[in-house]
């Protein structure tokens, strides 16, 4: 038998190391389940988005809207995939485990986040700013639609099958336990959606005095 006094000498396990790094590695895969989760949401809305193209003339109404739903929820995407980039290059341990995005779709990631930008920003302003920018901001949001189409096709299929394993993870029984958080991961999308509304609710009163404005101009 070991001498009382060489029992207490013995180290023990610390327990609160061992609860950090495993709320590290939740938090990680917290992260990747809300990009995962935002990514698919997007990817209907801006489905959506895209055939009110195809007809903008009798649209415009529907695409205005949609435009303006995405906005929360692209916001909440740029959130994590920023929390992400963040906390990898500023030497998180789980962070640096997980490692970056292939060399492609790691450069590709600040273009997609600058057209992103740039194309909401100048549909936003194309509706709400002053009539003389008209002209100017639509050349600019057309020209960054068309460069945005081209960075964030290649980005979807880049991520395309690390969103379509993570998206329904929160939503299964037997996975959504296995990471804490799951609804408040939900609950934060549907408040994204619901301001989204919000917003579109705002703004689509503007549009019929805009194309209004618009065709005589």
């Amino acid at each position: 038998m070991m001498p009382l006094e060489e029992t207490r000498r013995r180290p023990r396990p610390n327990l609160g190391i061992g609860r950090g790094i495993r709320r590290a590695r939740e938090g990680v895969e917290a992260n990747a389940r809300l990009t995962g989760t935002t990514a698919a949401l997007l990817l209907v809305l801006l489905f959506i988005e895209g055939l009110t193209i195809l007809r903008i003339g009798s649209l415009l109404t529907l695409h205005v809207f949609v435009g303006m739903l995405l906005v929360p929820p692209v916001l909440v995407k740029m959130s994590a995939t920023m929390w992400r980039f963040a906390r990898y290059y500023l030497g998180a341990p789980e962070y640096r485990r997980k490692g970056p995005p292939p060399n492609l779709l790691r450069a590709l990631g600040p273009v997609v986040v600058v057209l992103t930008v740039v194309l909401f920003a100048s549909g936003i302003a194309l509706l709400l700013g002053p009539t003389s920018w008209q002209h100017d901001l639509l050349a600019l949001h057309k020209g960054s639609f068309v460069l945005w189409l081209g960075a964030m096709g290649l980005h979807v299929l880049g991520h395309f099958l690390d969103t379509a394993r993570l998206a329904p993870l929160d939503f299964i029984a037997r996975t959504r336990r296995q990471v804490r958080g799951a609804a408040i991961r939900q609950w934060l999308l549907a408040l994204s959606l619901v301001i989204g509304v919000g917003l579109g609710v705002l703004v689509v009163p503007y549009v019929g005095a805009w194309w209004h404005a618009f065709r005589l101009g």
